[in-house]
């Protein structure tokens, strides 16, 4: 099983001088212990469940390219991009963009989007979630399209017209940067997940909450005839830890017996690099070890 860190934590003593240098510390300890993934939010506020809008919140896609200049191996992505909060031709240039900077290690992580507070403080446009969904299956039609070189023409659709979908470089990664769609729901995410996605990454906790979620994402394959064994599966789990160990183990082989592939901890800790070094002395080659169900 794989693992990765998901900075979302930036009130660090003596920010904002501290937040560059702890970025880059913490994604190189993470690429070092071994992790396969460094994701940010898509915030512009801290979520107030966490902590305060008033926290510090830097950017996402300015920390992942920040990101890409200090690490040579791991993969970059959001969990994930609000659709609302840009317009899908630009963002499929930006994951592009970051793609070549990073030579070959972007994602493109998506979702339907929900923080309404930071919406309507900053102007964003925040339609009922019906819409944002149909949103968001158009803005990865787009993507695709932009990634597609031999289709440069019109994009006519009910939320977004593009008259033209040219996208010079073309990203590294062939056919073109990975696309993870980020939810729980098993009514509209899983079949978005299952038309458009290669990756699906859940956030609730329980194995059986992510047993119910993984039955629903099959019943959509099934469906549309995909191959259900060409998702990656993966969760975001709790903060990084080391300290029990066979615990934190125990939970990883239950998640791995229904086939999830990689986990994703936050890094809500007071040292995120100790924490990420400490995982990767003591957890991380027991992690490894773990063969998820189908692999």
């Amino acid at each position: 099983m794989r693992f990765g860190l998901h900075f979302m934590d930036f009130n660090l003593p003596g920010e904002p001088a501290s937040i560059a240098p702890t970025i880059a510390k913490t994604a190189k300890a993470t690429e070092e212990a071994g992790g396969a993934w460094f994701t940010a939010m898509d915030h512009f506020f801290q979520m107030e469940q966490y902590r305060t809008a008033h926290d510090p919140m830097l950017e996402g896609y300015s920390v992942l390219a920040f990101t890409a200049a200090h690490t040579s191996t791991i993969k970059l992505g959001t969990l994930v991009t609000g659709v609302t909060y840009r317009h899908p031709g630009i963002l499929a240039k930006t994951v592009t963009s970051l793609d070549i900077l990073s030579e070959g290690r972007a994602f493109l992580g998506i979702g339907a989007a929900w923080y309404e507070r930071e919406h309507l403080a900053l102007g964003v446009p925040y339609p009922p979630l019906k819409q944002r969904f149909e949103m968001l299956e158009e803005a990865l039609q787009i993507a695709l399209q932009m990634w597609t070189p031999e289709d440069e023409g019109a994009f006519n659709g009910q939320h977004y017209q593009l008259a033209e979908t040219i996208n010079y470089p073309l990203a590294m990664q062939k056919p073109h940067p990975p696309i993870l769609i980020g939810g729980n729901g098993e009514q509209k995410t899983m079949r978005l997940v299952a038309r458009y996605g290669d990756i699906a990454n859940l956030t609730v906790q329980d194995p059986d909450a992510i047993a119910t979620k993984l039955d629903a994402l099959r019943r959509h394959c099934d469906t549309l005839g995909r191959d259900y064994d060409t998702i990656e599966k993966t969760a975001l789990v709790s903060v990084v830890s080391y300290r029990d160990a066979d615990a934190f183990l125990a939970h990883a082989e239950k998640l791995a017996a229904l086939g999830i592939e990689h986990v994703q901890f936050r890094d809500d800790v007071a040292d995120p690099v100790g924490a990420i070094t400490a995982f990767g002395e003591k957890v991380a080659p027991r992690l490894a070890e773990i063969q998820p169900a189908g692999r």
